[in-house]
């Protein structure tokens, strides 16, 4: 075995998940990643915690969704696994990123309303979502597979308190915010409230690799356009030049250049799809190539992302509603030239550059 392969298993079980004794731990996994796995399985039996093991299948997946007849149901026997669960490990690694390219996008929807309460429970509990190298992936990234191993290991090995220290600064400032505005060409120029919200610093806990400070909207304040000039990938399709006007919170327009109709899906799912749940900015420049993976995508320096659907509670204050949908989708768009994000009326970065960096001019 890689014995990068156990030292990413250690950054799960130790740094991302505090795994303790008598833990009952679901690891949800692709065939492809066994081996990290295993190696998971190791260190549990270290900590005297209890695994269970499910394996995740897109070409399962994609025969029950184009097989199925009416309408879905909530698996309550997966929910009462989770329920009874205390730590989720979820492992992403394609045979093939498209597999369910072929699945119609109102299938999707719909069964994502039904696994809504599924969705909930397991962000209730200590989680982390993270990355095998599988060639897959390297192929839609544009890499070979030992360089794209090299490329997910390099940024799942980061130094996480070092990272911690660059992003606190941003949490710092906007936890003290009122108002942020994004702006960045022609194209691009929103507002929204942030007051009475809270910053989190993603130093590779829920998310492995980390690199992001995000928050939440307060819900019904985004207004303005924006152009995700960086494309995403859903559902097995690329998404490009995705452009959205809000108003009073609510997405009220859109288009994409390239598979609109799947956009339309995810803004169809429900009436929180058509709100931001979460705001984030790209801190981690240890990312520097764009690879069609949001776990990666979105932690690019010089980046910003907004996520349509549900938002984490944990970012939202007391006063404030939670917005909730069985969706949370990420759409990026690029900050490294003509762009500016402000706070309270102060740049706080320019082109990608931050204010308490020592080349923001």
């Amino acid at each position: 075995m890689d014995p990068r392969i156990r030292e990413h298993a250690q950054t799960i079980a130790e740094h991302s998940t505090g795994i303790e004794s008598g833990d009952n731990v679901v690891v949800a996994a692709p065939a492809a990643a066994e081996e990290l796995v295993v190696a998971l399985h190791e260190e549990c039996a270290e900590r005297g915690a209890n695994p269970v093991y499910t394996s995740s299948s897109s070409r399962a997946s994609r025969a029950f969704l184009r097989n199925r007849e009416g309408d879905f149901e909530t698996p309550e026997h997966l929910l009462a696994m989770y329920e009874e669960m205390d730590v989720y490990i979820a492992v992403r690694g394609d045979a093939n990123a498209s597999e369910t390219a072929d699945v119609d996008p109102e299938t999707n929807a719909a069964y994502r309303r039904a696994m809504q309460p599924v969705l909930q429970e397991r962000l209730s509990k200590t989680w982390c979502l993270t990355q095998f190298p599988t060639p897959g992936n390297a192929q839609l990234a544009g890499m070979s597979t030992d360089g794209y191993q090299n490329f997910v290991w390099d940024a799942v090995s980061l130094d996480w308190d070092e990272q911690y220290e660059h992003q606190q600064r941003m949490v710092e400032i906007l936890n003290d915010a009122e108002e942020v505005r994004i702006a960045a060409g022609e194209e691009t120029d929103v507002t929204m409230s942030v007051a009475g919200n809270t910053a989190i610093n993603d130093k590779g806990e829920k998310n492995l690799p980390g690199g992001e400070v995000f928050t939440a909207p307060v819900r019904d304040s985004v207004e303005g356009e924006v152009h995700f000039d960086m494309p995403l990938y859903r559902q097995g399709r690329e998404i490009e030049d995705v452009r959205v006007r809000f108003e009073d919170g609510r997405v009220e327009s859109h288009s994409a250049g390239r598979n609109e109709e799947v956009l339309d899906g995810v803004f169809d799912t429900d009436e929180g799809a058509r709100y931001l749940g979460e705001l984030g900015i790209g801190m981690n420049r240890a990312i520097d190539t764009f690879t069609y993976n949001m776990l990666f995508d979105e932690k690019m320096g010089d980046t910003v992302h907004m996520a349509v659907g549900s938002a984490y509670p944990d970012t939202v204050g007391e006063e404030n509603e939670v917005n909730q949908s069985a969706e949370h989708v990420d759409m990026i768009l690029d900050m490294s030239e003509d762009s500016v994000i402000e706070v309270d009326g102060d740049v706080v970065q320019r082109n990608g550059t931050f204010v308490f960096e020592d080349d923001f001019e």
